[in-house]
């Protein structure tokens, strides 16, 4: 029979486990390289909105844009992994977030400094004409 220490302790480990389980799921935005609902084919930005080694983070979508080299255009979730803030200013190559300070590389993504571990995801896209269009 189990004793009370051995029932409140599992209980414990249930709880600390559905409470890590929703921080998770959150801080990440929809999923690895799943683009949010209702951008697939759609124009999201325009070429000329986006500098070169800077970008723009477009809230509605919470995708951040960068152009790291000049025609080369990329696509991030602007959901910083760390705590999930919307990253902010982009410039000089690198993406920031205002939150707690973590920086990722424009061209790629990758984390630079923490307290962030993760990149940023990446999403497929394309130029058509003057505008950026998810895939």
């Amino acid at each position: 029979m189990p004793t009370r220490r051995h029932v409140i302790g599992a209980t414990a480990a249930v709880a600390c486990g559905a409470a890590l389980t929703g921080c998770g799921a959150s801080a990440g935005g929809p999923g690895p390289g799943i683009v949010p609902p209702g951008i697939k084919g759609k124009v999201i930005a325009q070429t000329a909105e986006i500098p070169v080694g800077g970008g723009k983070v477009i809230s509605k979508w919470k995708i951040v844009i960068t152009q790291p080299t000049a025609g080369v255009f990329k696509a991030f979730t602007a959901s910083c992994p760390h705590k999930g803030c919307a990253v902010g200013r982009v410039a000089d190559g690198v993406i920031r977030c205002p939150c707690h300070g973590s920086e990722f590389a424009a061209d790629s993504g990758k984390c630079l400094k923490g307290p962030a571990e993760a990149p940023l995801v990446e999403f497929a896209l394309k130029v058509d004409g003057d505008g950026i269009v998810m895939v």
